[in-house]
């Protein structure tokens, strides 16, 4: 397995982690906000058990910059899934329009014609 393969694996299931512990809680409005924030906290600690590790091992092949962009586009695609599936929020042309644009920021960070 690369680097990247393992990594970038690690790094989806961080980002699905985070989502559950940043949004999760708004389906359950009717808890306490003291207990939610808790449950938050115990999530991303999962999270950067996956998170910080696959930074780790990726630096290895990639920049610090690159690395943050990757996990901003796995970020957004757990956040599309879970606001589409579980939030029942929908999705629209702007927001469709917002991640073309990231996508492209993706390219000019490991393709662009401006490198180092």
């Amino acid at each position: 397995m690369t680097p990247y393969t393992l990594s970038i694996g690690m790094l989806c299931i961080s980002s699905s982690l985070m989502i559950v512990a940043w949004y999760g809680h708004l389906k359950f409005t009717n808890q306490p906000l003291w207990i939610v924030i808790l449950v938050s906290w115990g999530i991303a600690f999962f999270e950067y058990l996956f998170q910080v590790p696959a930074n780790r091992i990726d630096h290895s092949v990639m920049s610090a910059a690159q690395l943050r962009i990757i996990a901003e586009v796995l970020t957004l695609v757990a956040f599309f899934l879970f606001s589409t599936f579980v939030l029942k929020e929908s999705f629209s042309l702007n927001y469709l329009i917002s991640f073309i644009c990231i996508l492209i920021a993706v390219y000019f960070a490991f393709y662009g014609p401006f490198k180092n």
